[in-house]
């Protein structure tokens, strides 16, 4: 007869420790390749806004010792200055703007450039070129063709319209249109882009399966297709948003600002302030940072809360 062994005890299952240095290698794996941009990030992102809110309350002019503490007395010349004022605005202008006639527009023609048509990669081509080009390039370009003896004056009294030409970046009833003109013509194509980049993501069984019930163009576009590109175009209109705020190339090498303030940003007069009074062009940089940053996290909670909310993953218990 064979005998077997001692039975096993009943108990708990002890669990493997832990090697040593485990803990310490998966920290020292992070902070290799977490550490550089953390440096980057701090230095270049956190440091500049830190350094602009010292410097904003004091009265300096960029070489002598902070001395001349003034407290928030730059924050109220600003804040009580007409032409800052109007810099708001303006960027509200071109903010809502932005949204309400970029965003439809880019909306349609990637609709229209998603369809089997002759010639579409070259119309892609030709829409995305524009924000392509550099914007020193761009607004110089724009800057001698609006001119008073510029191309489009020259070309409307070539056609009989000679009553229409006018001097399209000096009037102030009209210039921030025309900015805005511009600027819907420079960053159109990042938005198709991106619409087009979500409607690769709608999948063809849909839009097939709606056909066979009898749906036509239009209810397929309104019903599946802009409810699964919502994503893309809420992230469309918060990089829209973020950059009217901060709006500043292209209109200060088309116009600077004027005339007489009528295509101002805060970032233009920001600049034309922080040259000669860098202690007031700091508490604007600040005021335009609270600004921008309240508009994100704003839109961030009531917007793309959903959206962030399916990017995130927890540990399974």
């Amino acid at each position: 007869m064979i005998e077997t062994g001692p039975a096993l005890a009943a108990g708990p299952v002890p669990t493997p420790r832990p090697r040593r240095g485990t803990d310490g290698r998966k920290w020292l794996e992070i902070g290799l390749f977490a550490g550089p941009a953390l440096i980057v990030f701090l230095t270049f992102v956190i440091l500049p806004v830190v350094l602009a809110a010292v410097y904003s309350f004091f009265n300096w002019n960029g070489l002598t010792p902070l001395e001349r503490f003034v407290g928030f007395d730059n924050y109220i010349r600003a804040l009580t200055d007409p032409l800052f004022l109007k810099g708001i605005g303006n960027n509200a202008v071109i903010l809502v703007a932005s949204v309400l006639i970029q965003g439809p527009l880019a909306i349609a023609i990637a609709l229209l450039l998603n369809r089997r048509l002759r010639g579409r990669t070259l119309i892609r081509a030709l829409i995305f070129i524009p924000y392509v080009l550099a914007e020193v390039v761009a607004g110089l370009s724009w800057k001698l063709l609006l001119s008073p003896r510029g191309g489009v004056n020259a070309v409307l009294e070539s056609i009989g319209l000679g009553d229409l030409a006018r001097p399209w970046l000096a009037e102030p009833a009209i210039a921030l249109w025309v900015m805005f003109g511009i600027l819907t013509w420079k960053y159109l194509g990042f938005a198709i882009l991106l619409m087009l980049a979500g409607l690769q993501g709608v999948p063809e069984e849909l839009t097939e399966a709606a056909q066979l019930d009898g749906a036509n163009w239009w209810r397929i576009q309104w019903h599946i297709t802009l409810p699964l590109i919502a994503p893309t175009i809420r992230i469309w209109i918060f990089l829209s948003m973020i950059g009217s705020l901060q709006l500043f190339d292209m209109v200060w090498v088309t116009t600077r600002g004027g005339p007489v303030g009528a295509t101002n940003t805060m970032a233009v007069y920001m600049i034309q302030y922080g040259q000669t009074q860098p202690g007031f062009g700091s508490a604007v940089a600040v005021i335009l940072f609270i600004i921008s940053l309240a508009v994100a996290l704003v839109y961030q909670r009531f917007a793309l809360r959903r959206d962030l909310a399916g990017a995130t993953t927890t540990g399974v218990r």
